[in-house]
């Protein structure tokens, strides 16, 4: 999908997430619910942080340096995220990497959260699948 559209449909986050569906799927963090709510909630939190502390039009953080409006939108990023994640009672760690992706504006356009939330979607629904078929295998 990301090479049909040339955009970010593939981010480092997507990888922990994979694992935890088919390496542990009966945990919480492995619930469908919990990763695709889980990865929403990091974007909107990491994209508010990067707007809160003055960071649209900046160079991304690994582009421009680690400043300190950076340093401050990350920290708080992966702390909201957590506290929100918690206290929904949605956990999945792999969001704490989504938050910080968005907040250090390495993806930053609407556009590209869009697709993270699409990809997101795409492989929360695949390993889904993917589960559902091999636990009716398995029987």
């Amino acid at each position: 999908m990301g090479l049909a559209t040339k955009q970010p449909w593939l981010f480092p986050s997507l990888g922990p997430t994979v694992m935890l569906f088919f390496t542990a799927p009966k945990q919480n963090a492995s619930r469908p619910v919990n990763a695709f709510v889980g990865h929403v909630v990091a974007i909107a939190v990491g994209y508010g942080c990067f707007i809160t502390f003055g960071l649209a039009g900046t160079p991304p953080a690994p582009i421009g340096g680690l400043t300190p409006a950076y340093l401050a939108a990350a920290a708080v990023s992966v702390a909201v995220t957590t506290l929100v994640l918690h206290l929904i009672r949605l956990p999945h760690p792999p969001a704490g990497a989504s938050t910080l992706i968005v907040s250090l504006g390495i993806l930053s356009q609407p556009i590209a959260l869009l697709d993270m939330i699409g990809a997101v979607a795409l492989v929360t629904l695949a390993a889904w699948g993917c589960n559902a078929t091999l636990a009716w295998w398995r029987r």
